[in-house]
């Protein structure tokens, strides 16, 4: 990996100021003269139990709130499963590329039953990178062990992916109560 590249990632629970800190440091790269891409995981429709696709207005709220505090010239880019060749086609040196978020790109992955080689395909892709790089994701795995198969997967999935992110990567950073803990930094 190119020792002068800025990768970080950055954990912490909900409303802990992930995003909020990942959109500051992407201010700061951008002051040094780097442009902006934002991509998203979000999904705003889910299946119903009939098949049906269906709005989720809370989801939407969400994400209209998150775009209203974000600069309205930074590139959004919907990357809610592709998230490895969307990050490669818009690499480049001068390029800051702000995922957010890497827990329901993995929902996401874990309902198309897709996530095994969309994780490992992720990760050959980050030595590669020239550009500065952020991702954000939920430390969802503090808690109680939760109930059902399902949710079980999700949050041992996750945590593995922080797992073998954290070790790739030069700078991990855990929040909590909208303060920023270095877990690691190697740069």
């Amino acid at each position: 990996m190119n020792s002068n590249l800025k990768q970080h990632l950055i954990l912490g629970g909900a409303r802990s100021g992930k995003s909020r800190y990942a959109e500051q440091l992407a201010r700061h790269y951008e002051a040094e003269g780097q442009t902006v891409f934002y991509f998203a995981t979000a999904q705003t429709h889910y299946q119903d139990e009939k098949g049906q696709s269906q709005l989720d207005i809370e989801m939407q709220q969400r994400i209209e709130h998150h775009q209203s505090q974000r600069p309205a010239h930074w590139q959004t880019i919907e990357a809610p499963v592709q998230l490895a060749e969307a990050i490669q086609q818009y690499d480049a040196p001068n390029h800051c590329l702000l995922v957010d978020c890497l827990t329901l790109w993995t929902l996401n992955l874990l309902h198309a039953e897709q996530l095994a080689q969309a994780r490992q395909q992720l990760l050959k892709t980050l030595p590669k990178l020239q550009g500065t790089l952020i991702l954000v994701s939920n430390e969802v795995g503090l808690g109680v062990v939760p109930l059902g198969e399902l949710s079980r997967q999700f949050v041992d999935e996750l945590g593995w992916l922080h797992q073998k992110l954290a070790e790739q990567l030069p700078q991990v950073t855990f929040m909590i109560a909208g303060q920023p803990l270095p877990l690691k930094d190697t740069l």
